[in-house]
């Protein structure tokens, strides 16, 4: 029976973290077929979450500092305190590390950072947040992939493919459309992004990440990089920027992935 109440922000963030009872979930998962822009939010809102878990999750199992197992003079009790004030300690580090990331991934790249490197953080960042999903992994499916391709070529401005990946044993599952990177308000509008998904026989999944209006700062050749749970190997072929991410993958077996969609895009 519904309880009639209004679906509440604090009702959908305990709905993405899991802390939603069973009632009120039907209820807010039923409001959401009607809404979905914010079903999507909810999509990418535990994306974040799952990065952000995959990111700092190991840090709760590193052993406490040595400095503070040491025994205090004063008994027991003052033994106890130090321990209990280090796994404080480590808790609110590691919620101020998650927090500055988030921070970090929903602002623009660093100056510091290489054009590469910004899109391999950013593909990373995408992949983490759409391959755990199983009902909308994807906004244009496989079915559609001539659809697919002529939409995103368009947004972009430039055209771009769908390598087929078959003899990887990965099939398409589709793309999607993604914002810009950088600030709308300190130039001019970033040009979207592109984001095929495929997946294997045992469900792992790769993302190829596409930008436009990238410049390659010598950086033509396949570069990897880590981001937290995430592989990447990502380039830069004339104005086109790509990064090809998994989380399921080892280094060797998506190196040779990567190799088969640069031959695709560039014969």
């Amino acid at each position: 029976m519904s309880s009639d109440l209004p679906i509440t922000e604090a009702d959908l963030q305990a709905y993405v973290d899991g802390r939603l009872a069973q009632a009120r979930c039907a209820e807010v998962e039923t409001w959401l077929t009607t809404r979905p822009d914010e079903a999507e939010r909810i999509v990418q809102l535990r994306g974040q979450r799952d990065a952000l878990r995959a990111f700092y999750d190991p840090v709760l199992d590193e052993p406490v500092p040595g400095r503070l197992m040491r025994p205090a003079a004063r008994g027991p009790r003052a033994r106890e305190f130090a321990l209990a004030a280090g796994w404080v300690a480590l808790g609110l580090l590691a919620g101020v590390l998650a927090g500055w990331q988030l921070h970090d991934w929903q602002a623009s790249p660093m100056p510091a950072m290489s054009e590469g490197a910004s899109i391999a953080r950013s593909a990373a960042v995408a992949h983490a947040t759409y391959s755990p999903e199983v009902r909308h992994p994807v906004e244009v499916a496989a079915d559609q992939q001539a659809h697919l391709v002529a939409w995103l070529s368009k947004r972009l401005g430039a055209p771009v493919r769908a390598p087929a990946l078959e003899v990887a044993g990965l099939s398409l599952v589709g793309g999607r459309l993604l914002p810009g990177e950088g600030d709308p308000s300190t130039g001019p509008q970033p040009a979207p992004v592109a984001q095929f998904m495929y997946q294997g026989g045992k469900g792992q999944r790769v993302t190829l990440y596409v930008r436009t209006e990238a410049r390659d700062h010598g950086e033509t050749a396949f570069r990897f990089a880590r981001e937290g749970s995430v592989s990447v190997f990502y380039w830069i072929d004339r104005n086109f920027g790509y990064a090809l991410s998994s989380g399921d993958l080892d280094r060797a077996e998506l190196l040779r992935v990567a190799n088969l969609v640069y031959k695709q895009l560039n014969p």
